[in-house]
């Protein structure tokens, strides 16, 4: 259905310097009307401005300074162009009168019909004062113009602009119209929005009139005795880019009736004979399963679809906590009691309330329509309303099945190596830089709100597209600023902040990441001249070779060496050029641990073992390797017993050095307790025991443990 449409805009003095992004704004509206609303209908009201043009001047006098720019018709592009260039005003403006103004305008126009579809959308500051009424109080005043809007089945969107110089001037009057604007919030279809700058005036009006549609009117079933009448609404949904359509130039230009539609038919041909087209009662899908395609019809696909009833039904409750945000999948649906049902809507908000009370959400099944599909199983939040005249509600997101989940494990940044963690100075810094950019600062309003940040990319899209329909021949003009500062950082903030962003860089250094130079034996010139010339440009090639290749091995370790091995470990462990590091790394730090232990004198290389053993436990869970550590415990253990080593286990044990557990690394099979008693010998008397059942008790206390 059409939406008729009065723009109520105050061009006062205190508004010139806001005027230029209202004519943005108001340009883009109708310029998305004309693409998905082109039958609607639009009007203009100017007020603070000099002169007086309305009907209800001329008719019972008053409204002074109030302007019809445009009466109510049909959008056209001419619409823009008057939107694009504003009139400035010279007094201070009368939003009451004004909305008056365009009350009348639509009365007139449509009496009694359209029920609905009927809007004012006011745009103020309001910093002026109101006329005092020559009857009653403003309050009385708006309360009688809110009480005929409603009888209208008007709706109005009212958004006050106030820059951080409205707020210097009367606050007597800023706070007097402010709750002149809170009563028609209270007593009508109105709502009250108030922005701070230009990108939030973007978003705040809204320039796209999408119509509520329910996706599902039912019954939500709690058990087979008790069910609830709701009605299931999209909360939010992605704007999609707008779909270009193929345009055919053939038709006559004086063909008023062409629709200038480009059909598109496919033919499929047989691999055998190219020239035979395959009609559709020969073609069949096909799926892959394993070598083979395994043909399968139409009927037998529709037979094998899960076909559920249409139904919303409670499987359970879960607390809060147990549904992380990142579960979410898709838009979010907005469940309400049906409307006019009263014992519906007081059922649905006394569960509300209790779920919020006891912190809980609902698991429900979900299928919207008959014949759909696919089922979808989502969490119920509570959504209680602090409004009197707005009843409670849930909120409905989609939550995955086993396939969509996506567990990738990655390491804790506390189990990095220490030289990979920031230390005290660096948080710090780290710190203020995050505080220095925070869009929600305390006291002041939130930066880049999402109900008031427009997509810029489809801005702009609608921008070029009406410079497009005038001057075909139109390049891309450059990003507008308010859509800039949507996409890049804030370069005032940055400035003023200049330190902090300093102090940041200079607590970590970075450095360029060499690369292998190139051979100085690459094909290359050699100099004309003497023979003794030819021989010292081959020395020098030479000499920088040498270099080159120096200067590479220092740069990239390439295995655990014997002077440094624990630096050489981590180093490895840091290359990401190949996988192939990790797993050397830690097949050299086994062996490097081996020659320690195999080659000590009197315990003289068990301190530098351990080092290797500690840093080999921390690479392997940081790399989600604890079967590779485990393994070789065990092994180590073993090669212990067998070389009559037991004071390195027991040096080991008195340094608490166990198996990776699963709380340490997912995919590790050992428990906690088992990894604790791990390494304790049991007290046997093993002057007793065979020499055989004595190496084997030993190796099973080191490894299981037991006491």
């Amino acid at each position: 259905e059409q939406e008729a449409l009065v723009l109520v805009l105050d061009v006062g003095p205190s508004m010139h310097s806001v005027l230029p992004e209202i004519e943005k704004v108001c340009s883009l509206m109708i310029q998305k009307k004309l693409v998905f609303s082109r039958y609607d209908e639009v009007g203009f009201v100017l007020f603070g401005s000099a002169d007086t043009k309305n009907e209800l001047t001329e008719e019972v006098g008053g409204y002074e300074h109030v302007t019809v720019l445009r009466n109510i018709k049909v959008v056209d592009e001419d619409l823009v162009d008057a939107l694009q260039s504003l009139p400035r005003g010279s007094v201070p403006g009368d939003f009451l009168d004004a909305i008056v103004v365009g009350m009348d305008m639509l009365i007139k126009k449509f009496g009694q019909t359209n029920k609905g579809k009927k809007r004012l959308c006011l745009i103020t500051n309001a910093v002026s004062p109101i006329k005092d009424p020559f009857e009653g109080t403003k309050e009385d005043q708006v309360n009688t113009i809110a009480t005929q809007m409603a009888a209208q089945s008007m709706k109005m969107d009212c958004i006050i602009v106030r820059m951080k110089q409205d707020w210097e001037t009367n606050r007597r009057v800023m706070e007097e119209n402010d709750f002149l604007m809170s009563v028609f919030s209270n007593k009508s279809s109105s709502k009250v929005v108030y922005v701070e700058s230009p990108t939030s005036l973007l978003g705040a009006l809204r320039t796209r009139n999408i119509l509520p549609v329910t996706i599902y009117r039912g019954d939500f079933e709690i058990s087979a005795q008790l069910k609830i009448k709701v009605w299931v609404y999209k909360k939010t949904s992605e704007e999609k880019f707008p779909i270009l359509k193929k345009y055919s130039d053939k038709a006559h230009p004086t063909d008023k009736f062409a629709t200038h539609e480009i059909k598109v038919d496919y033919e499929y041909q047989s691999i055998e004979d190219p020239n035979k087209v395959v009609p559709p009662d020969q073609r069949i899908k096909g799926f892959q399963y394993g070598p083979q395609v395994v043909p399968i019809s139409s009927a037998e696909l529709e037979a094998v679809k899960f076909k559920p009833e249409k139904s919303v039904k409670l499987l359970g409750f879960t607390d809060a906590t147990n549904i992380m945000r990142h579960y979410y999948l898709k838009d979010v649906n907005s469940f309400i009691g049906e409307p006019g049902n009263k014992k519906a809507i007081l059922a649905l908000s006394a569960l509300a309330r209790t779920m919020k009370e006891m912190n809980k959400v609902a698991i429900v099944r979900c299928v919207w329509r008959q014949g759909q599909g696919n089922v979808v199983v989502g969490a119920l939040t509570p959504n209680v309303s602090d409004k009197d005249n707005t009843p409670d509600s849930f909120y409905f997101n989609v939550l995955p099945f086993a396939e969509d989940v996506r567990e990738f494990q990655f390491p804790s940044f506390s189990n990095l190596p220490s030289s990979m963690q920031p230390n005290e100075k660096q948080q710090e810094a780290a710190d203020k830089l995050v505080q220095m950019l925070d869009l929600a600062p305390p006291g002041k309003q939130e930066v880049l709100p999402p109900d008031f940040t427009p997509n810029p990319v489809l801005e702009r899209y609608y921008r070029y597209l009406d410079l497009k329909s005038k001057h075909p021949d139109a390049a891309v003009p450059p990003l507008d600023e308010t859509l800039r500062k949507i996409t890049e950082p804030d370069v005032e903030l940055l400035f003023r902040n200049k330190s902090i962003i300093e102090e940041f860089r200079r607590s970590f250094e970075l450095k360029d990441n060499p690369k292998m130079k190139k051979s100085a034996r690459r094909m290359k010139e050699r100099p004309s001249g003497s023979d003794e010339e030819r021989e010292e440009f081959d020395k020098d090639a030479d000499a920088k070779a040498i270099d080159s290749m120096e200067y590479s091995s220092k740069t990239k370790v390439e295995k655990v060496g014997d002077v440094n091995p624990v630096e050489d470990f981590e180093e490895m462990l840091s290359r990401r050029d190949d996988p192939k590091w990790i797993n050397k790394a830690i097949h050299d730090m086994k062996n490097r641990i081996f020659d320690l232990v195999e080659n000590s004198y009197e315990g003289d290389t068990f301190h530098k073992a351990l080092e290797c053993l500690v840093v080999l436990r921390k690479g392997c869970i940081l790399e989600q390797e604890p079967k590779q550590f485990n393994d070789f415990l065990c092994h180590l253990s073993k090669f212990c017993q067998e070389k009559d080593l037991r004071s390195f286990c027991q040096y080991l044990t008195s340094n608490d050095i166990t198996l990776i557990t699963k709380a340490e690394a997912p995919d590790s099979e050992i428990p906690e307790h088992e990894a604790r008693s791990f390494m304790v010998k049991p007290e046997l008397d093993s002057q007793n025991m065979k020499p055989e059942a004595k190496v084997e008790n030993d190796i099973m206390s080191i490894y299981l443990g037991g006491k």
